[in-house]
């Protein structure tokens, strides 16, 4: 076994075990750690058995083992950068809403004090 497939198994198990770490921590939610953890398990998948690369690239019809590698890791990428915009999009709309509710709860509370202020006054002149 050569240098280069144990740097890629240890690379995946160190991306595993940041994976895991961060679940643990609550520093990464289990939803956004999905598309992680399943690249981390095919690196290392592929690491130990590097000829599933090799028969992978063949059955779906790509000439060098390398370009499939490349494909799914923007695959990976794409997948998780839009989850994430579906993600950023929720949150602005709850973000809207909680303004809007804040300025309308402003609105109630200047106008409640409004109205002591105006019955304090007419019962200190009446």
């Amino acid at each position: 076994m050569s240098a280069s497939y144990i740097f890629g198994i240890v690379a995946a198990l160190i991306v595993l075990a940041v994976v895991i770490e961060s679940l643990r921590r609550h520093h990464l939610r289990e939803r956004h750690a999905i598309w992680w953890l399943a690249a981390g398990i095919v690196a290392l998948v592929i690491g130990v058995f590097p000829d599933v690369l090799g028969w992978a690239a063949s059955l779906v019809g790509v000439t060098v083992p390398t370009n499939l590698v490349f494909f799914l890791s923007i695959a990976v990428l794409f997948l998780v950068s839009i989850q994430h915009s579906g993600e950023l999009t929720e949150l602005e709309s709850e973000t809207r809403t909680l303004a809007e509710s804040v300025a309308l709860q402003d609105l109630r509370i200047k106008e409640l004090e409004k109205a002591l202020a105006d019955a304090l006054e007419s019962r200190r002149n009446p």
